[in-house]
């Protein structure tokens, strides 16, 4: 299941009659919004406009039959654009609810469902794999000293298997006694578990058998049941020719220039790692659930899964991949991208759009790419069906796109904790005072050992000749509860600043910088 650019309510109505009727967003918001409001819908519809040309023009070029791309943020389905057909027989156009194998993207599906079973103490992430699949008790290691698979290892892809694309793909439909007489054979490593990250579908199928078996139903059964139907992905499910033919997209490949219909893999010993078919009115649902993970926060639990065990599957297994993806703004430099696997999803730090979770699914019929920025509460997704038309590229050419727009709000500012709060008002009197004398008892215990009460009152006097009586009132800026910046005008320039607290019930100040802000 080959994951090409892996590295990387109303308003849904409203827009999917739009499409229907062959009106923009805008103008649909216009005649239910008021002028302030319309006019936002109208510059949003702008922005989405040109993106949509640009998933029009990408369809040409890779010769895809038909795909569908949508934004959802704040748990809506925002903005969905289907383009070109589900099947070139009948020539039915793409819609929201038109069926799509999404492949590799299954994944986020299966480690989930990894996690709330080790919620609901049915197995254990660094137990052994063959704790709950005994076929692989008598596995001959590559070397004496390697460790043995851990349920953890196969989550992040660490444990020594080569990667196998395109082979696990053709597995999908692998029976279930077949999948059992292939493990009791014993399988090659290409290394030692946990010395690398490599990708592996035969990992995730293990995946899907640890969940049979520990699960007490079949794997298909536990998704459906446990994720599905609870979020109301009525659509989607593994036995792909159940569902009716009339909405289902074809799966075709691009080959000697011309297409050809790929055949329909069934439910197997496989369906773990890229079995699922879904629409993009389903897929929504799936990713409006996942984000709603974030920000930790108090409350009730809403979903079918714990937000705490949703966000454990952005956790990086250290294996980390750093390449540089595109030109820098201006073209000047390139622009980094570090990532790691994590659990059914690739955790990503992009140079322009911070914080990603990314997955992309290839099979044979179909390709896939999907977005989250947990921080924005956004996320993309596009489904296709052509043999390993992975849209990633056009994917994140749309997230730069809304990026580069304004078209989101800020990521969520993080509160201003009681006891930053407290510390920020000793920072204030410290630098009133030009002297930490009298304040000890707030200050940590490393404080005045990393530099003396004789040099602070020298570090602040030189500062406070630098720039004059400076404005102390505005807010510190918090990047979580312990530690904030803050920023101060005064009478001859800035005073930038960075407080952190020590670890301990009682709010001290463990360390403090000061500095005139640079031009």
């Amino acid at each position: 299941m080959t994951t090409h650019g892996k590295t990387l309510g109303l308003a849904a109505r409203v827009g999917r009659a739009a499409a229907g009727l062959g009106l923009g967003l805008g103008l649909v918001a216009s005649m239910m919004l008021g002028a302030p409001q319309a006019q936002a819908a109208e510059a949003a519809n702008d922005v989405f406009s040109g993106l949509d040309a640009a998933f029009d023009t990408w369809t040409l070029d890779q010769h895809v039959p038909g795909l569908v791309w949508g934004v959802v943020s704040e748990g809506k389905l925002v903005h969905l654009k289907a383009l070109g057909v589900q099947d070139l027989d009948s020539r039915r156009p793409v819609t929201p609810q038109t069926l799509f194998r999404i492949a590799s993207m299954t994944k986020a599906f299966t480690a989930l469902s990894v996690l709330s079973l080790r919620d609901e103490g049915k197995l254990q992430l660094d137990a052994l794999a063959e704790t709950y699949v005994p076929e692989l008790r008598g596995w001959r290691y590559p070397t004496s000293d390697s460790p043995r698979i851990r349920v953890r290892d196969l989550l992040n892809h660490t444990a020594g298997f080569v990667t196998d694309d395109p082979w696990g793909d053709r597995q999908t439909p692998l029976p279930d006694a077949d999948f059992t007489a292939l493990l009791r054979q014993g399988l090659p490593f290409a290394r030692a578990p946990q010395t690398a990250m490599e990708y592996s579908n035969l990992g995730y199928a293990l995946l899907g058998r640890i969940i049979d078996n520990t699960s007490g139903q079949p794997y298909a059964r536990r998704i459906e049941q446990r994720l599905l139907a609870p979020l109301g992905m009525k659509d989607s499910g593994f036995d792909v020719e159940k569902a009716p033919a009339a909405r289902r997209a074809l799966g075709y490949r691009w080959e000697d220039g011309q297409w050809r219909l790929e055949p329909t893999m069934g439910p197997g010993a496989f369906g773990a790692m890229g079995g699922l078919q879904t629409s993009a009115e389903d897929y929504a649902r799936w990713l409006a659930f996942l984000l709603d993970a974030w920000p930790a926060r108090d409350g009730a639990e809403t979903g079918p899964v714990r937000r705490a065990t949703v966000r454990e599957m952005a956790q990086g297994s250290n294996f980390l991949n750093l390449r540089s993806v595109r030109p820098g703004r201006g073209g000047a430099g390139g622009c980094a991208q570090a990532s790691a696997y994590a659990m059914g999803l690739v955790a990503v730090r992009d140079c322009e759009l911070g914080e990603m979770l990314v997955h992309g699914g290839g099979y044979p019929g179909y390709g896939s790419f999907m977005i989250l920025m947990p921080g924005r509460r956004v996320g993309l997704f596009a489904l296709t069906n052509r043999t390993y038309a992975g849209p990633s590229k056009p994917l994140l050419e749309a997230a730069l796109g809304l990026h580069r727009a304004k078209w989101w709000p800020q990521p969520a500012a993080v509160p201003v904790s009681a006891a930053v709060q407290s510390v920020y008002g000793v920072v204030r009197r410290l630098f009133e005072a030009g002297r930490v004398d009298g304040l000890e008892a707030s200050l940590s215990m490393n404080f005045l050992m990393d530099r003396d009460a004789a040099g602070w009152a020298r570090d602040l006097a030189a500062l406070k000749a630098e720039v004059g009586n400076c404005d102390l009132s505005p807010e510190p800026q918090p990047s979580h509860a312990q530690a904030a910046h803050f920023e101060w005008r005064c009478e001859r320039g800035r005073v930038g600043g960075d407080l952190l607290l020590e670890p301990s019930a009682t709010p001290r100040l463990q360390s403090l910088e000061l500095a005139r802000i640079k031009p």
